[in-house]
């Protein structure tokens, strides 16, 4: 089998790759001129092919002669509301238009979306798969991507994962969270009793293993996580510290007006510069929202289960961490 893997450089995308190599399979990862590619390179079976998901002409080069496609490219901060469409909506329908035309052997399309595509939970109980109320800017392009995939899903055999928060090994976004403990503090926001939902990094791709092989009707959508309890905010700051076996000392509670002010000023900063800022208000706001699914349908139909519960992979994270210099 011959894979295109999509943001193979990124977080999931490479653990993607990582899998695809270890069970034999050809893998063409699609990576940017300016991608990191150390971990690729080590890797069998993996032909690096330079380009993005908005050059519609190297995608019609990328899909030729590929039986699957794992879509994991996508943008997660941007300079404006635009920015995610083009990347993340423009990018997936030239993705989408170039397998229907040039990829005559493909048989599976996995696009991997997001929970924001379906909006927050308004009490902290998992989301309905129909629910579709996405509340910024990064959910709201993720839904219109996955809009374009069901679109094809006649000429394409698509299957769409949703998973919650992704962490582990390579991460850089939700790293962020460690080495603010480890710096010595603990922001809580609002009294960090928002919940969320966790998947390893590792478990998340093999779900996207399971969407390639299993027998499911094309368009069909299932939600990823470690298939345990919603986590609080301030239940993952106290197992941060556990992992990291230090104590935060300073332990604040931040009223969602102060936060807003903080994401507003560094917004201002990311305009100034012109450079992308992860701190919106809107991932700001993201902080007192419930953000909860449950991955039982997944489990069942995509026969996955998730192995790394969220109390492990914290540590495994750390571990990580700590052996690559990065803690």
């Amino acid at each position: 089998m011959k894979v295109l893997v999509t943001g193979a450089s990124g977080l999931l995308g490479s653990h993607v790759a990582e899998l695809l190599s270890e069970r034999g399979a050809r893998v063409r990862a699609l990576v940017r001129k300016t991608s990191d590619r150390r971990h690729l390179e080590t890797l069998h079976n993996v032909e690096l092919f330079e380009g993005s998901v908005e050059q519609a002409d190297r995608l019609r080069e990328a899909v030729d002669g590929v039986d699957a496609i794992i879509h994991a490219a996508g943008i997660v901060k941007a300079r404006n509301a635009d920015e995610f469409f083009v990347v993340n909506v423009g990018g997936t329908s030239n993705l989408v238009d170039a397998a229907r035309r040039h990829a005559t052997s493909l048989r599976r399309f996995v696009y991997v979306s997001s929970l924001t595509a379906c909006g927050p939970s308004a009490d902290g109980s998992p989301v309905p798969a129909e629910q579709e109320i996405p509340n910024n800017a990064y959910g709201r392009s993720k839904l219109a991507a996955e809009k374009v995939v069901l679109a094809a899903r006649g000429a394409l055999h698509g299957v769409i994962l949703r998973p919650g928060a992704i962490y582990g090994p390579r991460d850089r976004e939700i790293f962020d969270l460690f080495l603010t403990v480890k710096r010595g503090l603990l922001p809580m926001v609002a009294g960090g009793t928002a919940k969320s939902s966790w998947v390893y990094v590792t478990d998340c791709a093999q779900a996207c293993m399971r969407a390639l092989d299993a027998d499911v009707p094309s368009g069909s959508k299932y939600f990823v996580d470690d298939g345990g309890t919603a986590l609080t905010q301030k239940q993952i700051f106290e197992d941060i510290e556990g992992a990291l076996g230090r104590r935060a000392l300073v332990r604040t509670n931040l009223p969602r007006a102060v936060v807003m002010g903080v994401a507003r000023g560094v917004e201002t900063f990311g305009r100034l510069m012109n450079r992308p800022v992860m701190f919106t208000r809107e991932k700001a706001d993201m902080l007192v929202q419930h953000w909860v699914c449950s991955s039982e349908v997944t489990r069942r139909e995509l026969a996955w289960e998730p192995k790394v519960p969220w109390a492990e992979g914290v540590k495994l994270a750390v571990k990580w961490y700590r052996e690559n210099g990065w803690l």
